[in-house]
Protein backbone atom coordinates (compact mmCIF):
# COMPACT_ATOMS: atom_id res chain seq x y z
CA UNK A 1 0.00 0.00 0.00
CA UNK A 2 1.20 3.50 -0.74
CA UNK A 3 2.13 6.16 1.79
CA UNK A 4 -0.28 7.05 4.60
CA UNK A 5 -3.06 4.74 3.42
CA UNK A 6 -3.50 6.71 0.19
CA UNK A 7 -6.66 5.74 -1.69
CA UNK A 8 -6.89 7.08 -5.25
CA UNK A 9 -9.96 8.93 -6.47
CA UNK A 10 -11.00 8.08 -10.02
CA UNK A 11 -13.56 9.83 -12.21
CA UNK A 12 -15.00 7.53 -14.89
CA UNK A 13 -16.83 8.69 -18.01
CA UNK A 14 -18.71 5.65 -19.30
CA UNK A 15 -20.66 5.03 -22.48
CA UNK A 16 -24.31 4.35 -21.68
CA UNK A 17 -24.63 1.43 -24.10
CA UNK A 18 -21.53 -0.59 -23.25
CA UNK A 19 -19.20 0.28 -20.39
CA UNK A 20 -21.87 1.73 -18.08
CA UNK A 21 -23.97 -1.38 -18.66
CA UNK A 22 -20.86 -3.51 -18.01
CA UNK A 23 -20.36 -1.63 -14.72
CA UNK A 24 -24.01 -2.31 -13.87
CA UNK A 25 -23.48 -6.00 -14.66
CA UNK A 26 -20.46 -6.05 -12.35
CA UNK A 27 -22.65 -4.66 -9.59
CA UNK A 28 -25.62 -6.96 -10.15
CA UNK A 29 -23.21 -9.93 -10.40
CA UNK A 30 -21.74 -8.85 -7.05
CA UNK A 31 -18.23 -8.72 -8.46
CA UNK A 32 -15.77 -7.15 -6.05
CA UNK A 33 -13.82 -4.07 -7.09
CA UNK A 34 -12.53 -1.02 -5.20
CA UNK A 35 -15.05 1.75 -4.44
CA UNK A 36 -12.59 4.43 -5.60
CA UNK A 37 -14.44 5.26 -8.81
CA UNK A 38 -17.11 7.92 -9.35
CA UNK A 39 -19.08 7.14 -12.49
CA UNK A 40 -20.50 9.69 -14.90
CA UNK A 41 -22.74 8.16 -17.56
CA UNK A 42 -22.55 9.62 -21.06
CA UNK A 43 -24.41 8.53 -24.15
CA UNK A 44 -21.13 7.86 -26.01
CA UNK A 45 -17.42 7.88 -25.28
CA UNK A 46 -17.14 10.09 -28.36
CA UNK A 47 -18.88 12.85 -26.43
CA UNK A 48 -16.05 13.11 -23.88
CA UNK A 49 -14.70 16.62 -24.34
CA UNK A 50 -11.04 17.07 -23.33
CA UNK A 51 -12.09 19.64 -20.72
CA UNK A 52 -14.15 16.88 -19.02
CA UNK A 53 -10.86 15.04 -18.45
CA UNK A 54 -8.63 18.00 -17.62
CA UNK A 55 -10.97 19.55 -15.02
CA UNK A 56 -11.00 16.59 -12.58
CA UNK A 57 -7.21 16.24 -12.86
CA UNK A 58 -6.72 19.94 -12.11
CA UNK A 59 -9.16 19.61 -9.20
CA UNK A 60 -7.07 16.78 -7.75
CA UNK A 61 -8.58 13.54 -9.04
CA UNK A 62 -5.87 10.88 -9.18
CA UNK A 63 -7.10 9.32 -12.41
CA UNK A 64 -9.70 9.48 -15.15
CA UNK A 65 -11.15 6.41 -16.87
CA UNK A 66 -12.97 6.70 -20.20
CA UNK A 67 -14.92 3.60 -21.15
CA UNK A 68 -16.59 2.90 -24.46
CA UNK A 69 -17.80 0.23 -26.84
CA UNK A 70 -15.28 -1.94 -28.64
CA UNK A 71 -14.15 -0.45 -31.98
CA UNK A 72 -16.69 -1.36 -34.63
CA UNK A 73 -19.49 -1.86 -32.08
CA UNK A 74 -20.35 1.76 -31.28
CA UNK A 75 -24.07 2.45 -30.92
CA UNK A 76 -23.42 5.71 -32.78
CA UNK A 77 -21.21 4.02 -35.41
CA UNK A 78 -17.92 5.90 -34.97
CA UNK A 79 -18.06 7.58 -31.55
CA UNK A 80 -15.39 5.36 -30.06
CA UNK A 81 -13.00 6.17 -32.93
CA UNK A 82 -13.61 9.85 -32.19
CA UNK A 83 -12.88 9.21 -28.50
CA UNK A 84 -9.65 7.42 -29.35
CA UNK A 85 -8.43 10.33 -31.51
CA UNK A 86 -9.35 12.86 -28.82
CA UNK A 87 -7.61 10.96 -26.04
CA UNK A 88 -4.41 10.57 -28.08
CA UNK A 89 -4.36 14.34 -28.66
CA UNK A 90 -5.34 15.03 -25.04
CA UNK A 91 -2.48 12.92 -23.68
CA UNK A 92 -0.04 14.99 -25.73
CA UNK A 93 -1.55 18.20 -24.32
CA UNK A 94 -1.35 16.83 -20.76
CA UNK A 95 2.28 15.84 -21.24
CA UNK A 96 3.16 19.32 -22.54
CA UNK A 97 1.31 20.90 -19.58
CA UNK A 98 3.28 18.83 -17.08
CA UNK A 99 0.35 16.60 -16.07
CA UNK A 100 1.05 12.87 -16.03
CA UNK A 101 -0.83 11.45 -19.02
CA UNK A 102 -0.66 7.93 -17.52
CA UNK A 103 -3.43 9.00 -15.13
CA UNK A 104 -5.90 8.88 -18.07
CA UNK A 105 -7.03 5.44 -19.25
CA UNK A 106 -9.20 4.63 -22.26
CA UNK A 107 -10.73 1.15 -22.22
CA UNK A 108 -13.18 -0.71 -24.45
CA UNK A 109 -15.60 -2.68 -22.27
CA UNK A 110 -18.83 -4.14 -23.64
CA UNK A 111 -22.14 -4.54 -21.83
CA UNK A 112 -21.43 -8.24 -21.23
CA UNK A 113 -17.99 -7.65 -19.71
CA UNK A 114 -18.78 -6.87 -16.09
CA UNK A 115 -15.71 -8.83 -15.02
CA UNK A 116 -13.53 -6.77 -17.33
CA UNK A 117 -14.92 -3.55 -15.79
CA UNK A 118 -14.19 -4.76 -12.24
CA UNK A 119 -10.71 -5.89 -13.31
CA UNK A 120 -9.99 -2.53 -15.00
CA UNK A 121 -10.98 -0.52 -11.92
CA UNK A 122 -8.89 -2.82 -9.70
CA UNK A 123 -5.85 -2.45 -11.99
CA UNK A 124 -6.24 1.31 -12.18
CA UNK A 125 -6.46 1.65 -8.40
CA UNK A 126 -3.33 -0.49 -7.96
CA UNK A 127 -1.49 1.51 -10.63
CA UNK A 128 -2.43 4.83 -9.03
CA UNK A 129 -1.46 3.62 -5.55
CA UNK A 130 2.01 2.87 -6.94
CA UNK A 131 2.15 6.26 -8.68
CA UNK A 132 0.96 8.16 -5.63
CA UNK A 133 -1.45 11.07 -5.26
CA UNK A 134 -2.01 13.61 -8.01
CA UNK A 135 0.21 16.58 -7.11
CA UNK A 136 -2.81 18.84 -7.63
CA UNK A 137 -4.94 16.82 -5.22
CA UNK A 138 -7.17 18.67 -2.80
CA UNK A 139 -9.40 17.27 -0.13
CA UNK A 140 -12.50 15.67 -1.62
CA UNK A 141 -15.80 15.94 0.16
CA UNK A 142 -17.25 12.52 0.81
Amino acid sequence: MAENGFEPKIVAFLCNWCTYTGADLAGTSRLQYPPNVRIIRLMCSGSVDPTYVIKPLLDGADGVLIGGCHPGDCHYQSGNYKARRRIIALKEILKNAGIDEDRVWLRWISASEGGRFAETVTQMVEFLKEKGPNPKRQEWAV
